[in-house]
């Protein structure tokens, strides 16, 4: 699958080669993260996509702004960053709301995929090395579920009409090593989010479906399975074992994918190969809007592609996103946009000045904030604090503008 196309990043003078530190959810702590792999100078990148109805929210956006983040962090510490995001176009959710809306679930896929790539090309979000569709990645998954079988640890579920594929979540070594829940909070948490726990035949309630073999009605392909599809932490762990290798240093999306998908994704790929899937799971916060989470089921989104149809710079809506930690919950309001607007215009007010007051500090402060997980708060405020001192006093030394716009281009993604 083509992802968007790639934006230009300054290369910033003075590389710095300190690495970032990120909160790893299954350490509970920041970690350093990125250039851990033996002999390798690089970084290796999962993000979760979209499953491609209701896109981009605001929701969608905070995350791949987040990890964005680190993208660039990473570069200009030097490393070569090899990044891996998914798309699920086909899942139960999208074939539910292409049958409601009586769209071909293959044209409802198309036509959101195509405009979440034309949101994240606007919010200039670094595209993936490997942008990779469940659909194209089946071949993948039948052959993943094929060494789990090896271990004993796939089963038919006791189901004459549809023995579907499962993994024994439970039996599998290092099962909760990211989540620490325990089994109540899991299984209260499964129900909600895709899983399904009462499904007769199941060995343990907490196991999750890797094919779903074919109903009518519904796409299926051919497989040494059976006719049918993956389920959703499969497509994940196959992907990032193909495109990343056994072990990679982050996996990121939001925090509701902490469990049960990130954890399944996990331990499926750890009983695979042996080895820990990811040096450091990463998690961004979510998004409310009057008063709840923004979500698709509940329907109360703000959507990236009609806050741009209202002529709205997407650099402010960028800006909005960055002016709240990653990992932090937050409520959208339309002051945050104002407040946004105003920023930019006042960065790009002093920007456009002939002179320039001195910026190595500012520069500096930017990164450090960045490096410690990913504060873009505080490099928000150090540029205010280079803004005020400008305004305040002036300067002549127009490369100090050309280092700050280059700073704020390459570390924040925002374009002066």
């Amino acid at each position: 699958m083509q992802a968007w196309s790639a934006t230009d990043v300054p290369r910033l003078a003075d590389p710095d080669p300190r690495r970032p530190r990120v909160h790893d959810t299954a350490a509970d702590a920041l970690v350093a993260v990125g250039g851990t792999h033996a002999g390798a100078a690089d970084a290796r990148l999962y993000v979760c996509g979209i499953t491609p109805y209701d896109a981009t929210h605001l929701g969608h956006a905070n995350t791949y702004v987040a990890f964005d983040l680190l993208n660039r962090v990473w570069r200009d510490a030097g490393l070569r960053v090899v990044y891996t995001q998914n798309v699920t176009d086909v899942d139960d959710p999208l074939l539910e709301r292409a049958d409601a809306t009586g769209v071909a679930w293959e044209d409802l896929a198309a036509d959101q995929t195509d405009l979440f790539r034309t949101d994240m090309e606007a919010l200039r979000v670094l595209p993936p090395d490997h942008y990779v569709g469940a659909v194209e990645s089946i071949p993948l998954v039948v052959d993943l579920i094929e060494r789990l079988r090896a271990t004993g640890l796939v089963y038919q579920v006791d189901d004459p009409a549809f023995p579907d594929w499962y993994f024994r979540c439970s039996a599998a070594p290092g099962f909760m090593d990211v989540a620490h829940l325990d089994a109540a909070a899991a299984l209260a948490i499964f129900g909600e989010r895709g899983g399904d726990p009462e499904r007769p035949g199941k060995v343990d309630p907490l196991d999750c479906l890797v094919w779903r073999l074919a109903r009518d009605g519904e796409p299926s392909w051919e497989s040494s399975l059976g006719r049918g599809r993956p389920g959703w932490h499969i497509e994940c762990t196959a992907i990032a074992l193909a495109y990343l290798g056994a072990t990679f240093d982050v996996q990121g999306g939001g925090s509701d994918l902490v469990f049960p998908h990130h954890e399944m994704c996990a331990v499926e790929a750890r009983a695979a190969t042996g080895e820990p899937f990811a040096h450091a799971y990463a998690h961004a916060g979510m998004v409310g809007y009057e008063g709840e989470k923004m979500s698709k089921s509940k329907g109360n989104l703000v959507l990236v592609s009609r806050l741009r149809e209202t002529g709205t710079d997407p650099m402010a809506i960028r800006l909005v996103l960055l002016a709240h930690h990653y990992r932090d919950d937050w409520e959208y309001t339309d002051a945050d946009l104002a407040d946004a607007e105003r920023r930019l215009a006042n960065w790009r007010a002093v920007t456009n000045d002939a002179g320039g007051f001195p910026a190595d500090e500012t520069v500096a402060a930017i990164r450090s904030a960045l490096r410690n997980d990913l504060d873009a708060p505080a490099a928000l405020s150090a540029m205010d604090t280079w803004v005020a001192a400008h305004t305040a006093v002036g300067g002549d030394d127009p490369a100090a503008i050309d280092a700050v716009v280059a700073a704020v281009d390459a570390l924040l993604g925002v374009r002066l």
